[in-house]
């Protein structure tokens, strides 16, 4: 009966007509009579068909969608390709990174000048012996139109290598093994595969694998090399958690990460004996997350359980249990630990306050810790590759909105980094053209947040001139100031680019995290328009020069705040958008959504049901007029389905009172959550995006 009455309708609705290049008319998505109950309440979606991605009438609609964005922004093609031009100008587009040292090789990637894709190579010795070609995935992807690379395991002899190669877009990684010595790529194989390790024997492969339903990552595999056999020795039933292999750095131990968005569990192995069991090294727990690493005889453990923001403690191999932990780095309040590197002689423990990262090293011969300093106000530092355990120099990697990426190693004994390279950013760049600042504006409920932003100099704070704000805002995911030789092509025409650092991640730390979750998620929308509203008040910008992006769960983000203050932002950029969240949480068929309750709430559960549906954008739209808004997104996407963007435009061009554009632009072809998969085809679409957002403020060139 639905069918019959969509057909019905869509022979009576009339496709979008786009024969008037000079005044296109928007399509007008058809609309069927979808009715659920939900709490007792009857929902009526009209555009849930729209969920049926084999249906040729979806298809036809989404190419009309995409004809009228280009047909609407014909007149900027142009101004993006000379943006892309100018993009591509600040890029080194032959290029090789540092060699990683691990064992007598030393392994890179290049990439060269007209290739989509990186090359993964390694040499013996040194950098002049000959070069050996690991993976070309320029080759790989030939006759595809996306290649995702995702695992990337050397065995301990390194004569081996197994990796997961996705053609679709959609996540869906199959496992190769390839022969370094021969060349050979060998039979072994599977298909959905998530995580991969080595057994210290070489031909001993632990894999965990994807659910193809709901993708969630659940069962642990064991695979002798040759064999046809792939073992299922660990099957995750819980469907809040997912499950992922690691490997310590002293190549002891295999650990099997099992977590929820709020709980942990660790399995642990000894990989030199890959045909026993994994055993568990602490029963899960309600709310705590622990994490894992070894060294000389001991497990580090980075624990929440009687620290928010973490602490790390050490146990024995003997027995792990918390009778037997003995402190190594204590809590500190305002300081969030992220994450700890050990090495035979040092370890390195990477910490976070004020949305700042930070590096403090624990020589273990010396006993005692030193701090890495970093000479900007803001900046952005993360570890680098050190996979041999008995080094004496780390690596890491510094950088900032205005200094490029920079590979430093930290010479332990001598307290020293060394630059080893700084990217290279050709067309003329000169960072002291630029300027970067920390801001703090106080949210409604007078919480302080900061804002990171950065502008060329002269840049005219009187209210007049244009800005870009972009944030996040979600699973504890900060937001680091990085830099970008895209964003160049903003700066130099007279935009500031910021981004607000609104709870939900972490720059603050754990309670930064809870306070913009669940039912506390509004926080994350009020910190974001209270952060717009104090940029416009200090004369950095004005409402009508004020653009804004998100992503994914940022998109959600994007809708909920023009939903709340559409008169505060001029033009809004939502990509691959998290925008129908009642119905895709109401679904617990769908990825993702069941691991999901942790973040936003159960919606089965009546008073998560009202909160969310208080927030949810494709739930709040209303007849008024809003921004100016390109929405972007894949067919394929994997995490944000594309029907959630699709719907969203389709439901808020019926509402809509005002003039201004509302464009959905979709990838048919493959393509993932992060958009294409090709370096040059990125920057196409970026450089389409800033175009279009800067054409909104009256910049065209």
């Amino acid at each position: 009966m639905i069918v019959r009455t969509l057909l019905l309708i869509m022979s009576l609705t009339p496709s979008a007509i786009l024969s008037d290049t000079a005044n296109p008319e928007p399509p007008r998505a058809p609309q069927t009579d979808h009715r659920e109950v939900r709490h007792g309440e009857t929902v009526v979606d009209p555009y849930f068909w729209l969920r049926e991605k084999t249906n040729p009438e979806v298809r036809k609609y989404l190419e009309e969608e995409n004809a009228y964005t280009e047909a609407m922004t014909k007149d900027l093609a142009p101004f993006a390709g000379a943006l892309y031009n100018e993009m591509l100008s600040h890029i080194k587009q032959t290029d090789l990174s540092v060699p990683v040292k691990r064992g007598d090789y030393l392994y890179y990637t290049r990439t060269e000048e007209g290739k989509q894709y990186p090359i993964h190579c390694r040499r013996k010795g040194s950098m002049q012996a000959a070069e050996e070609i690991l993976l070309d995935l320029n080759e790989l992807g030939k006759g595809h139109k996306f290649i995702g690379l995702d695992a990337f395991a050397v065995s301990d002899d390194q004569n081996l290598l197994a990796y997961t190669v996705d053609y679709t877009g959609f996540r869906q990684y199959v496992l190769q093994v390839k022969d370094l010595r021969s060349g050979q790529t060998l039979p072994d194989t599977t298909q959905r595969v998530t995580s991969v390790e080595w057994a210290a024997d070489n031909k001993t492969l632990f894999l965990t694998t994807e659910d193809a339903v709901t993708k969630r990552s659940d069962k642990l595999l064991r695979h002798m090399l040759g064999s046809e056999h792939f073992e299922p020795i660990y099957d995750e039933t819980d469907e809040l958690y997912d499950i992922g292999l690691s490997k310590t750095r002293d190549r002891k131990f295999l650990l099997l990460h099992i977590g929820s968005k709020d709980t942990t569990e660790f399995r642990y192995l000894n990989a030199h004996t890959p045909d026993r069991d994994f055993a568990v090294f602490l029963p899960r727990e309600p709310k705590h997350r622990y994490y894992v690493d070894h060294r000389e005889d001991l497990f580090y453990i980075r624990t929440n359980k009687h620290a928010k923001d973490f602490e790390i403690v050490t146990a024995p191999e003997s027995d792990p249990s918390p009778q037997h932990w003995k402190s190594f780095v204590p809590a500190e309040n305002g300081r969030l630990i992220e994450e700890t590197d050990l090495f035979k002689d040092f370890a390195v423990v990477l910490e976070k306050s004020e949305a700042l990262n930070h590096l403090r090293v624990y020589d273990f011969g010396q006993h005692k810790w030193t701090s890495i300093e970093f000479p900007e106000p803001v900046y952005s530092v993360f570890p680098g590759s050190t996979p041999e355990y008995e080094s004496t120099t780390y690596r890491y990697t510094y950088q900032s909105f205005v200094t490029p990426p920079s590979v430093f190693d930290y010479e332990v004994a001598s307290g020293r980094s060394h630059l080893l390279k700084r990217q290279e950013v050709p067309g003329g760049y000169n960072s002291s053209e630029y300027a970067s600042e920390r801001l703090w504006a106080t949210a409604r409920d007078g919480v302080r947040v900061p804002i990171s932003i950065v502008y060329k100099k002269g840049y005219k704070r009187n209210g007049t001139s244009p800005l870009f704000l972009y944030a996040y805002g979600s699973y504890g995911i900060g937001m680091s100031a990085t830099f970008s030789p895209a964003r160049l092509v903003l700066l130099d025409r007279g935009m500031a680019y910021a981004i607000a650092h609104i709870r939900g991640g972490d720059e603050m730390g754990e309670q930064w995290r809870e306070d913009g979750m669940l039912m506390k998620k509004k926080n994350t929308f009020n910190d974001f328009v209270d952060c717009a509203q104090y940029l416009i008040t200090n004369k950095w910008t004005a409402s009508d020069k004020l653009v804004i992006e998100g992503g994914s769960a940022g998109g959600l983000l994007m809708g909920a705040v023009v939903n709340l203050r559409p008169d505060l932002f001029r033009a809004v950029h939502l990509a691959v958008p998290f925008v129908d969240v009642m119905n895709t949480m109401m679904d617990a068929s769908l990825p993702l959504t069941v691991g999901e309750y942790l973040e936003w709430g159960n919606p089965n559960e009546k008073p998560a049901y009202d909160y969310m549906k208080t927030y949810s954008p494709y739930d709040n739209l209303e007849k008024r007029a809003y921004p100016a808004m390109l929405v972007t997104t894949s067919f394929n996407d994997s995490q944000v389905m594309y029907w959630e963007p699709a719907k969203y435009v389709a439901r808020l061009r019926t509402l809509k009172t005002d003039s201004n554009p509302l464009l959905l632009k979709i990838k048919m072809d493959p393509a993932g959550h992060g958009g294409a998969s090709g370096r040059y085809d990125k920057l196409k679409d970026t450089a389409f995006e800033y175009a279009w957002l800067l054409s909104q403020v009256g910049i065209r060139q």
